[in-house]
């Protein structure tokens, strides 16, 4: 069985009722912030130097290129813990490998994209993931629609959190790396390139999760656990990231989850053949510490924290729809993956 093109990506379904607003997001860097929320702070010892710093305007590889050149060092020898949005301020660690000889005051590095806030010492590196969450502080500007619907809708998602769906971000411009990923597991394409194929089997495995998360809305179950439901250490349901091993949900639950696997069976077929393992992720994202505030009849002001993994744009499209100015070609997640 092969699956038809993915030619475009669906429009996944709101777990809440539209609330007919919009809003401009990222007019300026400042108005989306984010801070990394790390998993340990440098110790002050070891073969690697932790940097703290601030972005203004690059994306997390620039900067990763720009710290490997200062140091003397390969890119690969310099680590982060997740990419940050380039259109933005935001704070992250990363790490340069350099055991031996002078430690460099990288703090005294110039650059109008970006500065060092401080360094130290720790013994490993920083990897994908090596994070707790992010802190965003989001300005969203010319709001328009009935603020009555935006607070409703604001309740309920501080509340009851929203969909975990996986951003835009993560399947390329118009949702190519789904399709490209289809490709290259119907072998009807061949990458060779590593990083490349992970980026498309991220891809389609997000994309499979999705549609779980999508189909479990449509048919009312928001909001609900199911027969046979796996559960996280907080007490939430999950849905699969596909690859080799049983489904490990039962009864209703995996019922549901082996009903998208055959309507997409070559992306699961060849997501078990690609060596990746069955895991799990929260159906749900819930915003920490969310507030918020209407300094201006048209501006908006949102503060919350996020898990690793979620993104932000998933609780914005449970509030209002946004749009971005059209200088915003390049995207990155506003979450660490």
């Amino acid at each position: 069985m092969t699956d038809a093109p993915y030619t475009t990506l669906p429009q996944w379904p709101n777990a809440y009722a539209a609330s007919g607003a919009s809003a401009t997001l990222k007019l300026r860097n400042e108005d989306f912030i984010v801070t990394e929320l790390p998993l340990q702070l440098p110790s002050g010892e070891g073969e690697h130097i932790w940097l703290d710093i601030e972005k203004n305007g690059a994306n997390t590889a620039f900067v990763a290129q720009q710290l490997a050149e200062a140091a003397g060092v390969q890119e690969r020898d310099v680590g982060y813990a997740g990419l940050k949005d380039r259109y933005a301020i935001t704070r992250q660690w990363f790490s340069i490998y350099l055991p031996k000889g002078e430690t460099p005051d990288l703090t005294r590095l110039q650059h109008p994209e970006f500065k060092v806030l401080s360094q130290s010492r720790n013994v490993k590196k920083l990897r994908p993931g090596d994070l707790k969450g992010n802190r965003f502080r989001i300005v969203l500007r010319d709001v328009t629609g009935d603020r009555d619907a935006i607070e409703a809708n604001l309740k309920a998602v501080a509340s009851q959190g929203v969909p975990n769906y996986f951003g835009a971000q993560r399947f390329g411009h118009d949702g190519g790396n789904v399709e490209q990923g289809r490709a290259m597991l119907a072998r009807e394409i061949r990458v060779r390139h590593p990083k490349k194929k992970g980026i498309y089997l991220s891809a389609v495995r997000s994309f499979v999760f999705n549609e779980v998360l999508a189909l479990r809305i449509r048919q009312g179950l928001w909001g609900k656990t199911l027969p046979g439901d796996v559960m996280d250490e907080a007490g939430r349901p999950t849905g699969p990231l596909w690859g080799r091993g049983r489904v490990i949900a039962t009864e209703q639950a995996q019922a549901l989850e082996n009903g998208v696997a055959e309507r997409h069976a070559t992306l699961c077929d060849g997501m078990e053949h690609a060596g990746l393992d069955q895991e799990r992720r929260a159906l749900v994202a819930s915003p920490a510490d969310m507030s918020w505030e209407w300094p201006q009849a048209d501006q908006l002001v949102l503060t919350f924290s996020l898990l690793a993994g979620n993104y932000a744009t998933s609780v914005l499209n449970e509030i209002l729809r946004t749009t971005e100015p059209d200088r915003h070609t390049e995207n990155e997640s506003a979450a660490a993956e």
